[in-house]
């Protein structure tokens, strides 16, 4: 009696603040005509947070997973001093956190945003606290329990060897499209922006020196490898505008989008093949201080500020007519958002890396749920800074010119006419202040991100257009390293994945090869390492450099391909969750993840049928291609360098779009193993 009433205080106080929550999302989801404040979001998001955190994670934990503090993980069991690794709690953290935290949650909501503000939100919030974390606990737990075992191998031992073997093939795909994403985006950043370039580059030999410091120098002294790492990470950032003002300096870090990408796939072997206490875990655990930094900075500014959201709750373009992107709002938005709700790519960096470096059990719940919570909050203020432009000001930088036949002009005629009111000199005084040359036709999410944070940091900590100018180019900076984390714990998860493929022909090719004789055997793992690793690299290698040759930039062919195979994963990981629990608890206890499951196949399901039947052009990745074959045939596309970049378009989207149909065949394949392996489960227990 005495621990309740210890307890009640606490309780009670979480379940008051639970129905202020309902009511503020009552308010922001009914309240017309009025613009809303920033600040109401923060606070009724983190709201929800902070109470599904506290009860329904710890009744997962408790109640459905068991997790055990005095169970050694595979950490502890093999520590190998490689790839299986003891690690403090808060770098596990650090590198879940940077690792998963890529592109999806800023790109994503700031794309969706077109649907305006309130329907983001509500699945932002709604899908991370009941799908996103969820899954990302449940995997991360099932891969601790059995040693380390990748996504794949686990969906072989739960629910069939041929799913097991489809999943490990789609999965390694799958990650290979994803990861050539990431790059894209990162050289979309970096192009001819030395202070961006110096800076991420500097990342690596300082994460480099800490992983050093910490496992020789001064072991286990955390805080004070920290301490120095963030100061260096400082001077970087600084370095960063002296090298951009340097013209001598800025002309050696000023670079093409084909020298970049190059440089990316040299930088993804490395991170793949080193050990990862020297380069990717220190790196990551660094970069997650700039991460969450700038989000707390952010956070603070928008405290300050409390800017008003401008763009519409809901805008016209739910009919599918969207200027940014073609496509009803369902199932669009949840495709489009991917990341920031809901991410399947997060299974594979916990079964891949994060489930090799965990020291305990309970450090599951903080770093499996927890991470992603953090995530989420980061596609909230994606949204937010999106949402505070002028909505003229986010279509004119987020829509492709090309809409507009590519004439300033006719987009300015034509964003006026939705009625969201815009100029060219607007548009040109804005482009002066961010210290760039024009801001329209800058699709993909990134400048009008960086835009809408510049506004806010300038605005809550004061400075002259100088200072925004400086706030801009740090945003691009900050998005780049973003991105760049998920970027090399990617590979090296594609590369744990290929090596459980590659076991099943050569045990030798595997991973964490034994051998007698522990030299000889050290040095087949370390053959395998490099061998796979030159392998992943070379395939999303290829596909990162197809998006920086594509005549339309690439983003808007490999992007919704990204959104697509991210949700197929999601699928993939729910449906081994949903087997686990099952096959673990007689209680329907797997309802906690065949719910999300099932949503989310019926809005995958949806998204396919339209990408590759629809006759609609600007939805179909068919049709655009059978669209402009149709034009080179009518001779309506005229000039041999027009129609050869014609026909890589049509190359691409067919390429593209047969790659998605393989993906969702496979889908498919492991769906009706799973159900079959549940109607199975089901008999057993009844006989029981």
């Amino acid at each position: 009696m005495q621990k309740i009433a210890r307890k009640l205080p606490i309780n009670l106080s979480l379940f008051i603040a639970s129905l202020l929550t309902a009511s503020l999302l009552g308010i922001l989801a009914l309240k017309k005509g009025e613009n809303i404040s920033s600040i109401w979001i923060i606070i009724c998001s983190a709201s929800i947070y902070i109470i599904f955190y506290r009860f329904y994670s710890k009744w997962i934990a408790l109640k459905i997973l068991n997790l055990d503090s005095k169970r050694s993980t595979p950490a502890i069991k093999i520590n190998d001093g490689n790839d299986f690794v003891p690690t403090n709690r808060w770098i596990v953290f650090g590198h879940h956190f940077a690792a998963i935290a890529g592109p999806g949650p800023l790109i994503g909501p700031t794309l969706a945003t077109q649907f305006g503000y309130l329907p983001s939100i509500l699945w932002i919030v709604i899908g991370a606290v009941i799908g996103g974390a969820v899954q990302d606990m449940i995997i991360l737990f099932a891969s601790v329990r059995r040693d380390g075992k990748s996504l794949g191998q686990m969906i072989k031992d739960e629910i069939s060897p041929l799913a097991g073997f489809i999943a490990l093939f789609t999965t390694l795909s799958i990650i290979i499209i994803l990861i050539a994403v990431l790059g894209l985006i990162v050289v979309k950043a970096l192009m001819h922006s030395p202070w961006g370039t110096f800076t991420v580059s500097a990342t690596i030999p300082i994460a480099m020196f800490i992983g050093l410091y910490m496992f020789y120098l001064r072991p286990a002294k955390v805080l004070e490898a920290s301490l120095i790492g963030i100061a260096l990470l400082l001077l970087a950032t600084i370095g960063g505008k002296w090298i951009n003002e340097n013209p001598a300096l800025a002309q050696i870090f000023d670079h093409n989008g084909k020298f970049l990408a190059i440089s990316i796939i040299i930088y993804g072997f490395f991170a793949s093949a080193m050990p990862i206490w020297l380069l990717l875990a220190p790196r990551d655990y660094l970069s997650s201080f700039l991460k969450i930094g700038t989000l707390i900075l952010l956070a603070l500014a928008l405290l300050i500020f409390q800017p008003d959201l401008q763009m519409p709750a809901i805008t016209k373009f739910i009919d599918g007519s969207g200027p940014i992107f073609s496509g009803k709002i369902f199932p669009f938005l949840f495709i489009t958002i991917a990341c920031g709700a809901i991410s399947g790519f997060h299974s594979l960096v916990a079964s891949g890396t994060t489930s090799k470096i965990i020291s305990s059990e309970s450090d599951v719940r903080m770093v499996g749920y927890g991470s992603m919570l953090i995530e989420s909050m980061v596609a909230i203020m994606a949204v937010i800074c999106a949402s505070i432009l002028e909505p003229g000001v986010y279509f004119a930088i987020n829509s492709p010119l090309a809409n507009f036949g590519n004439d300033i002009n006719n987009a300015v005629t034509t964003i006026n006419s939705w009625g969201f009111a815009v100029s060219s000199e607007e548009m040109d005084n804005l482009a002066k202040k961010m210290g760039e040359t024009s801001l329209f036709d800058r699709t993909g999410g990134a400048p009008s991100l960086a835009v809408g944070m510049a506004n806010i940091f300038s605005k809550g900590f004061g400075g002259s257009s100088n200072l925004t100018a400086i706030w801009y180019h740090f945003a691009i900076m900050f998005e780049a390293i973003f991105i760049l984390t998920t970027l090399d714990a990617g590979t090296r998860v594609a590369r744990f994945m290929l090596q459980d493929l590659l076991a099943n022909i050569n045990k030798k090719l595997g991973l964490n090869n034994k051998h007698p004789n522990a030299k000889k055997s050290q040095f087949i793992n370390h053959l395998s390492t490099i061998f796979t690793s030159l392998i992943i690299v070379s395939c999303w290698g290829y596909f990162l450099y197809l998006g920086v040759i594509d005549p339309n930039g690439g983003i808007n062919i490999l992007w919704p391909l990204f959104g697509i195979s991210n949700q197929i994963l999601a699928v993939i990981a729910l449906a081994l969750a949903t087997t686990i629990i099952a096959k673990k608890h007689k209680k329907p206890y797997f309802l906690i993840t065949a719910i999300p499951l099932i949503f989310l196949t019926i809005t995958i399901s949806s998204t396919l049928w339209q990408k590759t039947f629809s006759d609609n052009h600007k939805i179909s990745f068919f049709a655009l291609a059978n669209h402009l074959q149709e034009k080179i045939n009518q001779n309506q596309i005229i000039g041999e360098e027009k129609i050869q970049e014609a026909l890589q378009i049509i190359f691409n989207q067919r390429l593209v779009g047969s790659i998605a149909l393989i993906f969702f065949s496979a889908l498919l394949v492991i769906l009706f193993e799973t159900i079959r392996q549940l109607i199975k489960l089901k008999r057993i227990k009844s006989n029981n």
